[in-house]
């Protein structure tokens, strides 16, 4: 069990939307630990309500702040309640995000026989959705954008603000079967330089974390049989992924603060950082 010490976060805000889930609520712990005052905001107010009484259960602050990352309303309501209840906002994470199943196809690839004559329930690319892809683009990059809206303009101009995106290895290299997925964090992984040129002058750093394929509670059920054993898309990460495990939310905690802190990142933006047991490094053979 590693213990940090960073002693520049301790008393500053922290924003965190999507907080309720499971990679952000660990977030969410991890910058309590370090003296933030953690405001967590989620869609639904129970998931934040839950990690910020067990962030106060331990000791640290926190509150928690129903919100829809869509709704430029429900951003400035919640910009309102945190400003108030902590002062300015010092380092935003945009997690919020997700994938659909209106967006994702039901094989790899495409057979000549699914266009002659479709099995029942197999999804193609043909059959896509264009609102289930327009719901989770606008989630995941449209999410970012109008929270960035939000929090931003009262961080211009302070000294040691900081934003860090919630990207994913899908940004690097489209994994098959959710392209609605893949395309979406690839424009929040372009969007973070975009912001990190834009916010140069006024003192904003901007960074993302790509978290690679990781074990949870959330997606267990994808990632293993009943019996424990490996599904054959897990099999083919494993196959891909050097260290020969899957993460685990402990594993984002380094690079989580170390974006955060400017001691140890100052002259670092722009920056997309993969956290995946090599998985981008391996090209398969």
């Amino acid at each position: 069990m590693f213990t940090y010490h960073h002693p520049n976060l301790k008393g500053r805000t922290a924003v965190i939307t999507g907080g309720g889930g499971v990679l952000c609520s660990g977030f969410a712990k991890d910058l309590a630990k370090q003296g933030m005052k953690v405001a967590v905001l989620d869609l639904k107010e129970e998931a934040a309500q839950a990690v910020a009484d067990e962030i106060k259960k331990d000791g640290g602050e926190a509150i928690a702040v129903q919100c829809d990352v869509l709704s430029p309303e429900s951003l400035e309501n919640a910009r309102k309640i945190v400003t108030e209840k902590y002062g300015v906002c010092d380092l935003l994470i945009n997690g919020a995000g997700g994938n659909s199943p209106l967006g994702t196809t039901t094989k790899e690839k495409l057979e000549l026989s699914d266009l002659a004559e479709k099995a029942e329930g197999v999804k193609t690319f043909f059959d896509l959705d264009p609102k289930g892809i327009e719901f989770v683009f606008n989630l995941n990059f449209l999410g970012t954008l109008l929270t960035t809206q939000a929090f931003a303009k009262d961080m211009a101009g302070r000294e040691n603000a900081a934003i860090i995106n919630v990207s994913s290895m899908n940004s690097y290299r489209p994994l098959t079967k959710i392209p609605a997925y893949s395309a979406a964090k690839a424009a929040v992984s372009n969007f973070t330089q975009f912001m990190a040129v834009h916010f140069s002058d006024v003192g904003i750093r901007v960074n993302a974390i790509a978290p690679g394929f990781f074990a949870t509670n959330q997606n267990r059920a994808l990632l293993f049989n009943e019996d424990g054993s490996l599904t054959p898309r897990s099999a083919k990460i494993l196959a891909h992924t050097p260290q020969n495990r899957f993460g685990v939310p402990e594993d984002l905690t380094g690079a989580l603060l170390f974006l955060a802190d400017e001691a140890y990142s100052g002259f670092i933006t722009g920056v997309i950082l993969p956290v995946d047991g090599g998985f981008s490094a391996y090209s398969g053979v």
